[in-house]
């Protein structure tokens, strides 16, 4: 597995992540069972075999559940600490977070930050995180709050290293005003279907193709300030390689299974790979617990993609049309 620099840190991890996400079994309140428990050791090490090393996590998960499942490998041999790179995301709150009925919201405020992340390290039965991500923009959010509780948490040896999650440039640049830290990470939905922060860029000044201007340049701004593009949802739930793809992803469906047989990888890895051959380094974030599935990813890491062949594939996804 090839390594890449996490944003200007001191991190240098797998191009490829494991997102831990589903580790905890079903969304529900009800304990741990010991076959989820074991089902997430048996994912770890396949991730850990393949030279996976960074594990992204958030405190909603499975209702924390996930956490408290990955901290199951430190009953095991299998990694030390230091080994591995973990990574969580704070500010999401359920609803009835606050009691029955309340509703869902975000949450920057710096005492959710603060119990979050204690949460989160007791969960992990970790001392700290490589990483904590805000997970999605909270409209009210005090930038001067965020800052106290960065510069808290980094004191206090619990986070090395912060960023973000579904943010735009601005929303950015409003935090670095008021923090001291580095924020080495943007994590974004992007795979080969969902790519309108590539979208955006290809079609400045374009009357074929209209522009969403949601991004707002996001992916130059990553590139311009070296943060990391962490992909979410990089194999966009499996449409494009399922056995039944539906019509209007056919073709896709043919070009990717052209070039997995021409490389002799899986079609998942192809996809890995179009994202991978972008000079911006981005990170898939892969959420499968299939060991088998993880093998298949991980091949793409090997794959590289010509300049042609990445463009056929982006344009052979409907809607896009290249001059």
């Amino acid at each position: 597995m090839k390594q890449i620099r996490i944003g200007n840190s001191n991190i240098h991890a797998s191009e490829i992540a494991l997102g831990c996400m589903g580790m905890g079994g079903e969304w529900t309140h009800n304990p741990l069972t010991n076959e989820v428990k074991k089902q997430a050791l048996v994912t770890i090490e396949a991730a850990l075999e393949q030279g996976i090393n960074f594990f992204d996590h958030a405190d909603i998960y499975t209702y924390g559940k996930s956490e408290e499942a990955f901290s199951g490998i430190w009953e095991t041999d299998l990694v030390k600490r230091e080994e591995i790179y973990i990574q969580s995301k704070c500010g999401i709150r359920l609803k009835g977070s606050l009691g029955e009925g309340s509703a869902p919201h975000y949450d920057f405020s710096y005492q959710y930050i603060i119990d979050s992340v204690d949460g989160i390290l007791k969960r992990l039965k970790v001392d700290y995180l490589d990483s904590l991500l805000l997970h999605r923009p909270d409209a009210l959010v005090e930038p001067e709050e965020v800052a106290q509780a960065f510069s808290e948490l980094q004191a206090l040896g619990k986070v090395r290293h912060f960023g973000v999650s579904n943010h735009n440039p601005h929303q950015i640049e409003l935090l670095k005003r008021y923090i001291e830290q580095d924020l080495i990470v943007n994590q974004m939905e992007l795979s080969l279907v969902h790519a309108n922060l590539i979208d955006e860029g290809m079609n400045v000044n374009s009357l074929t193709n209209p522009i969403d201007h949601r991004s707002q340049g996001t992916l130059e701004y990553a590139r311009l300030n070296h943060m990391t593009i962490q992909a979410w949802s990089p194999l966009a739930t499996g449409m494009l390689t399922k056995e039944k793809v539906e019509a209007p992803y056919q073709a896709a469906h043919e070009v990717i299974k052209e070039y997995a047989n021409e490389f002799g990888v899986s079609q998942e890895a192809i996809l890995m790979a179009w994202l991978l051959r972008h000079p911006a380094k981005i990170q898939p974030i892969v959420g499968t617990k299939n060991p088998q599935r993880i093998k298949a990813v991980c091949e793409g890491s090997q794959v590289k993609l010509t300049r042609e062949q990445w463009y056929r594939l982006y344009n052979v996804i409907p809607g896009r049309s290249l001059l």
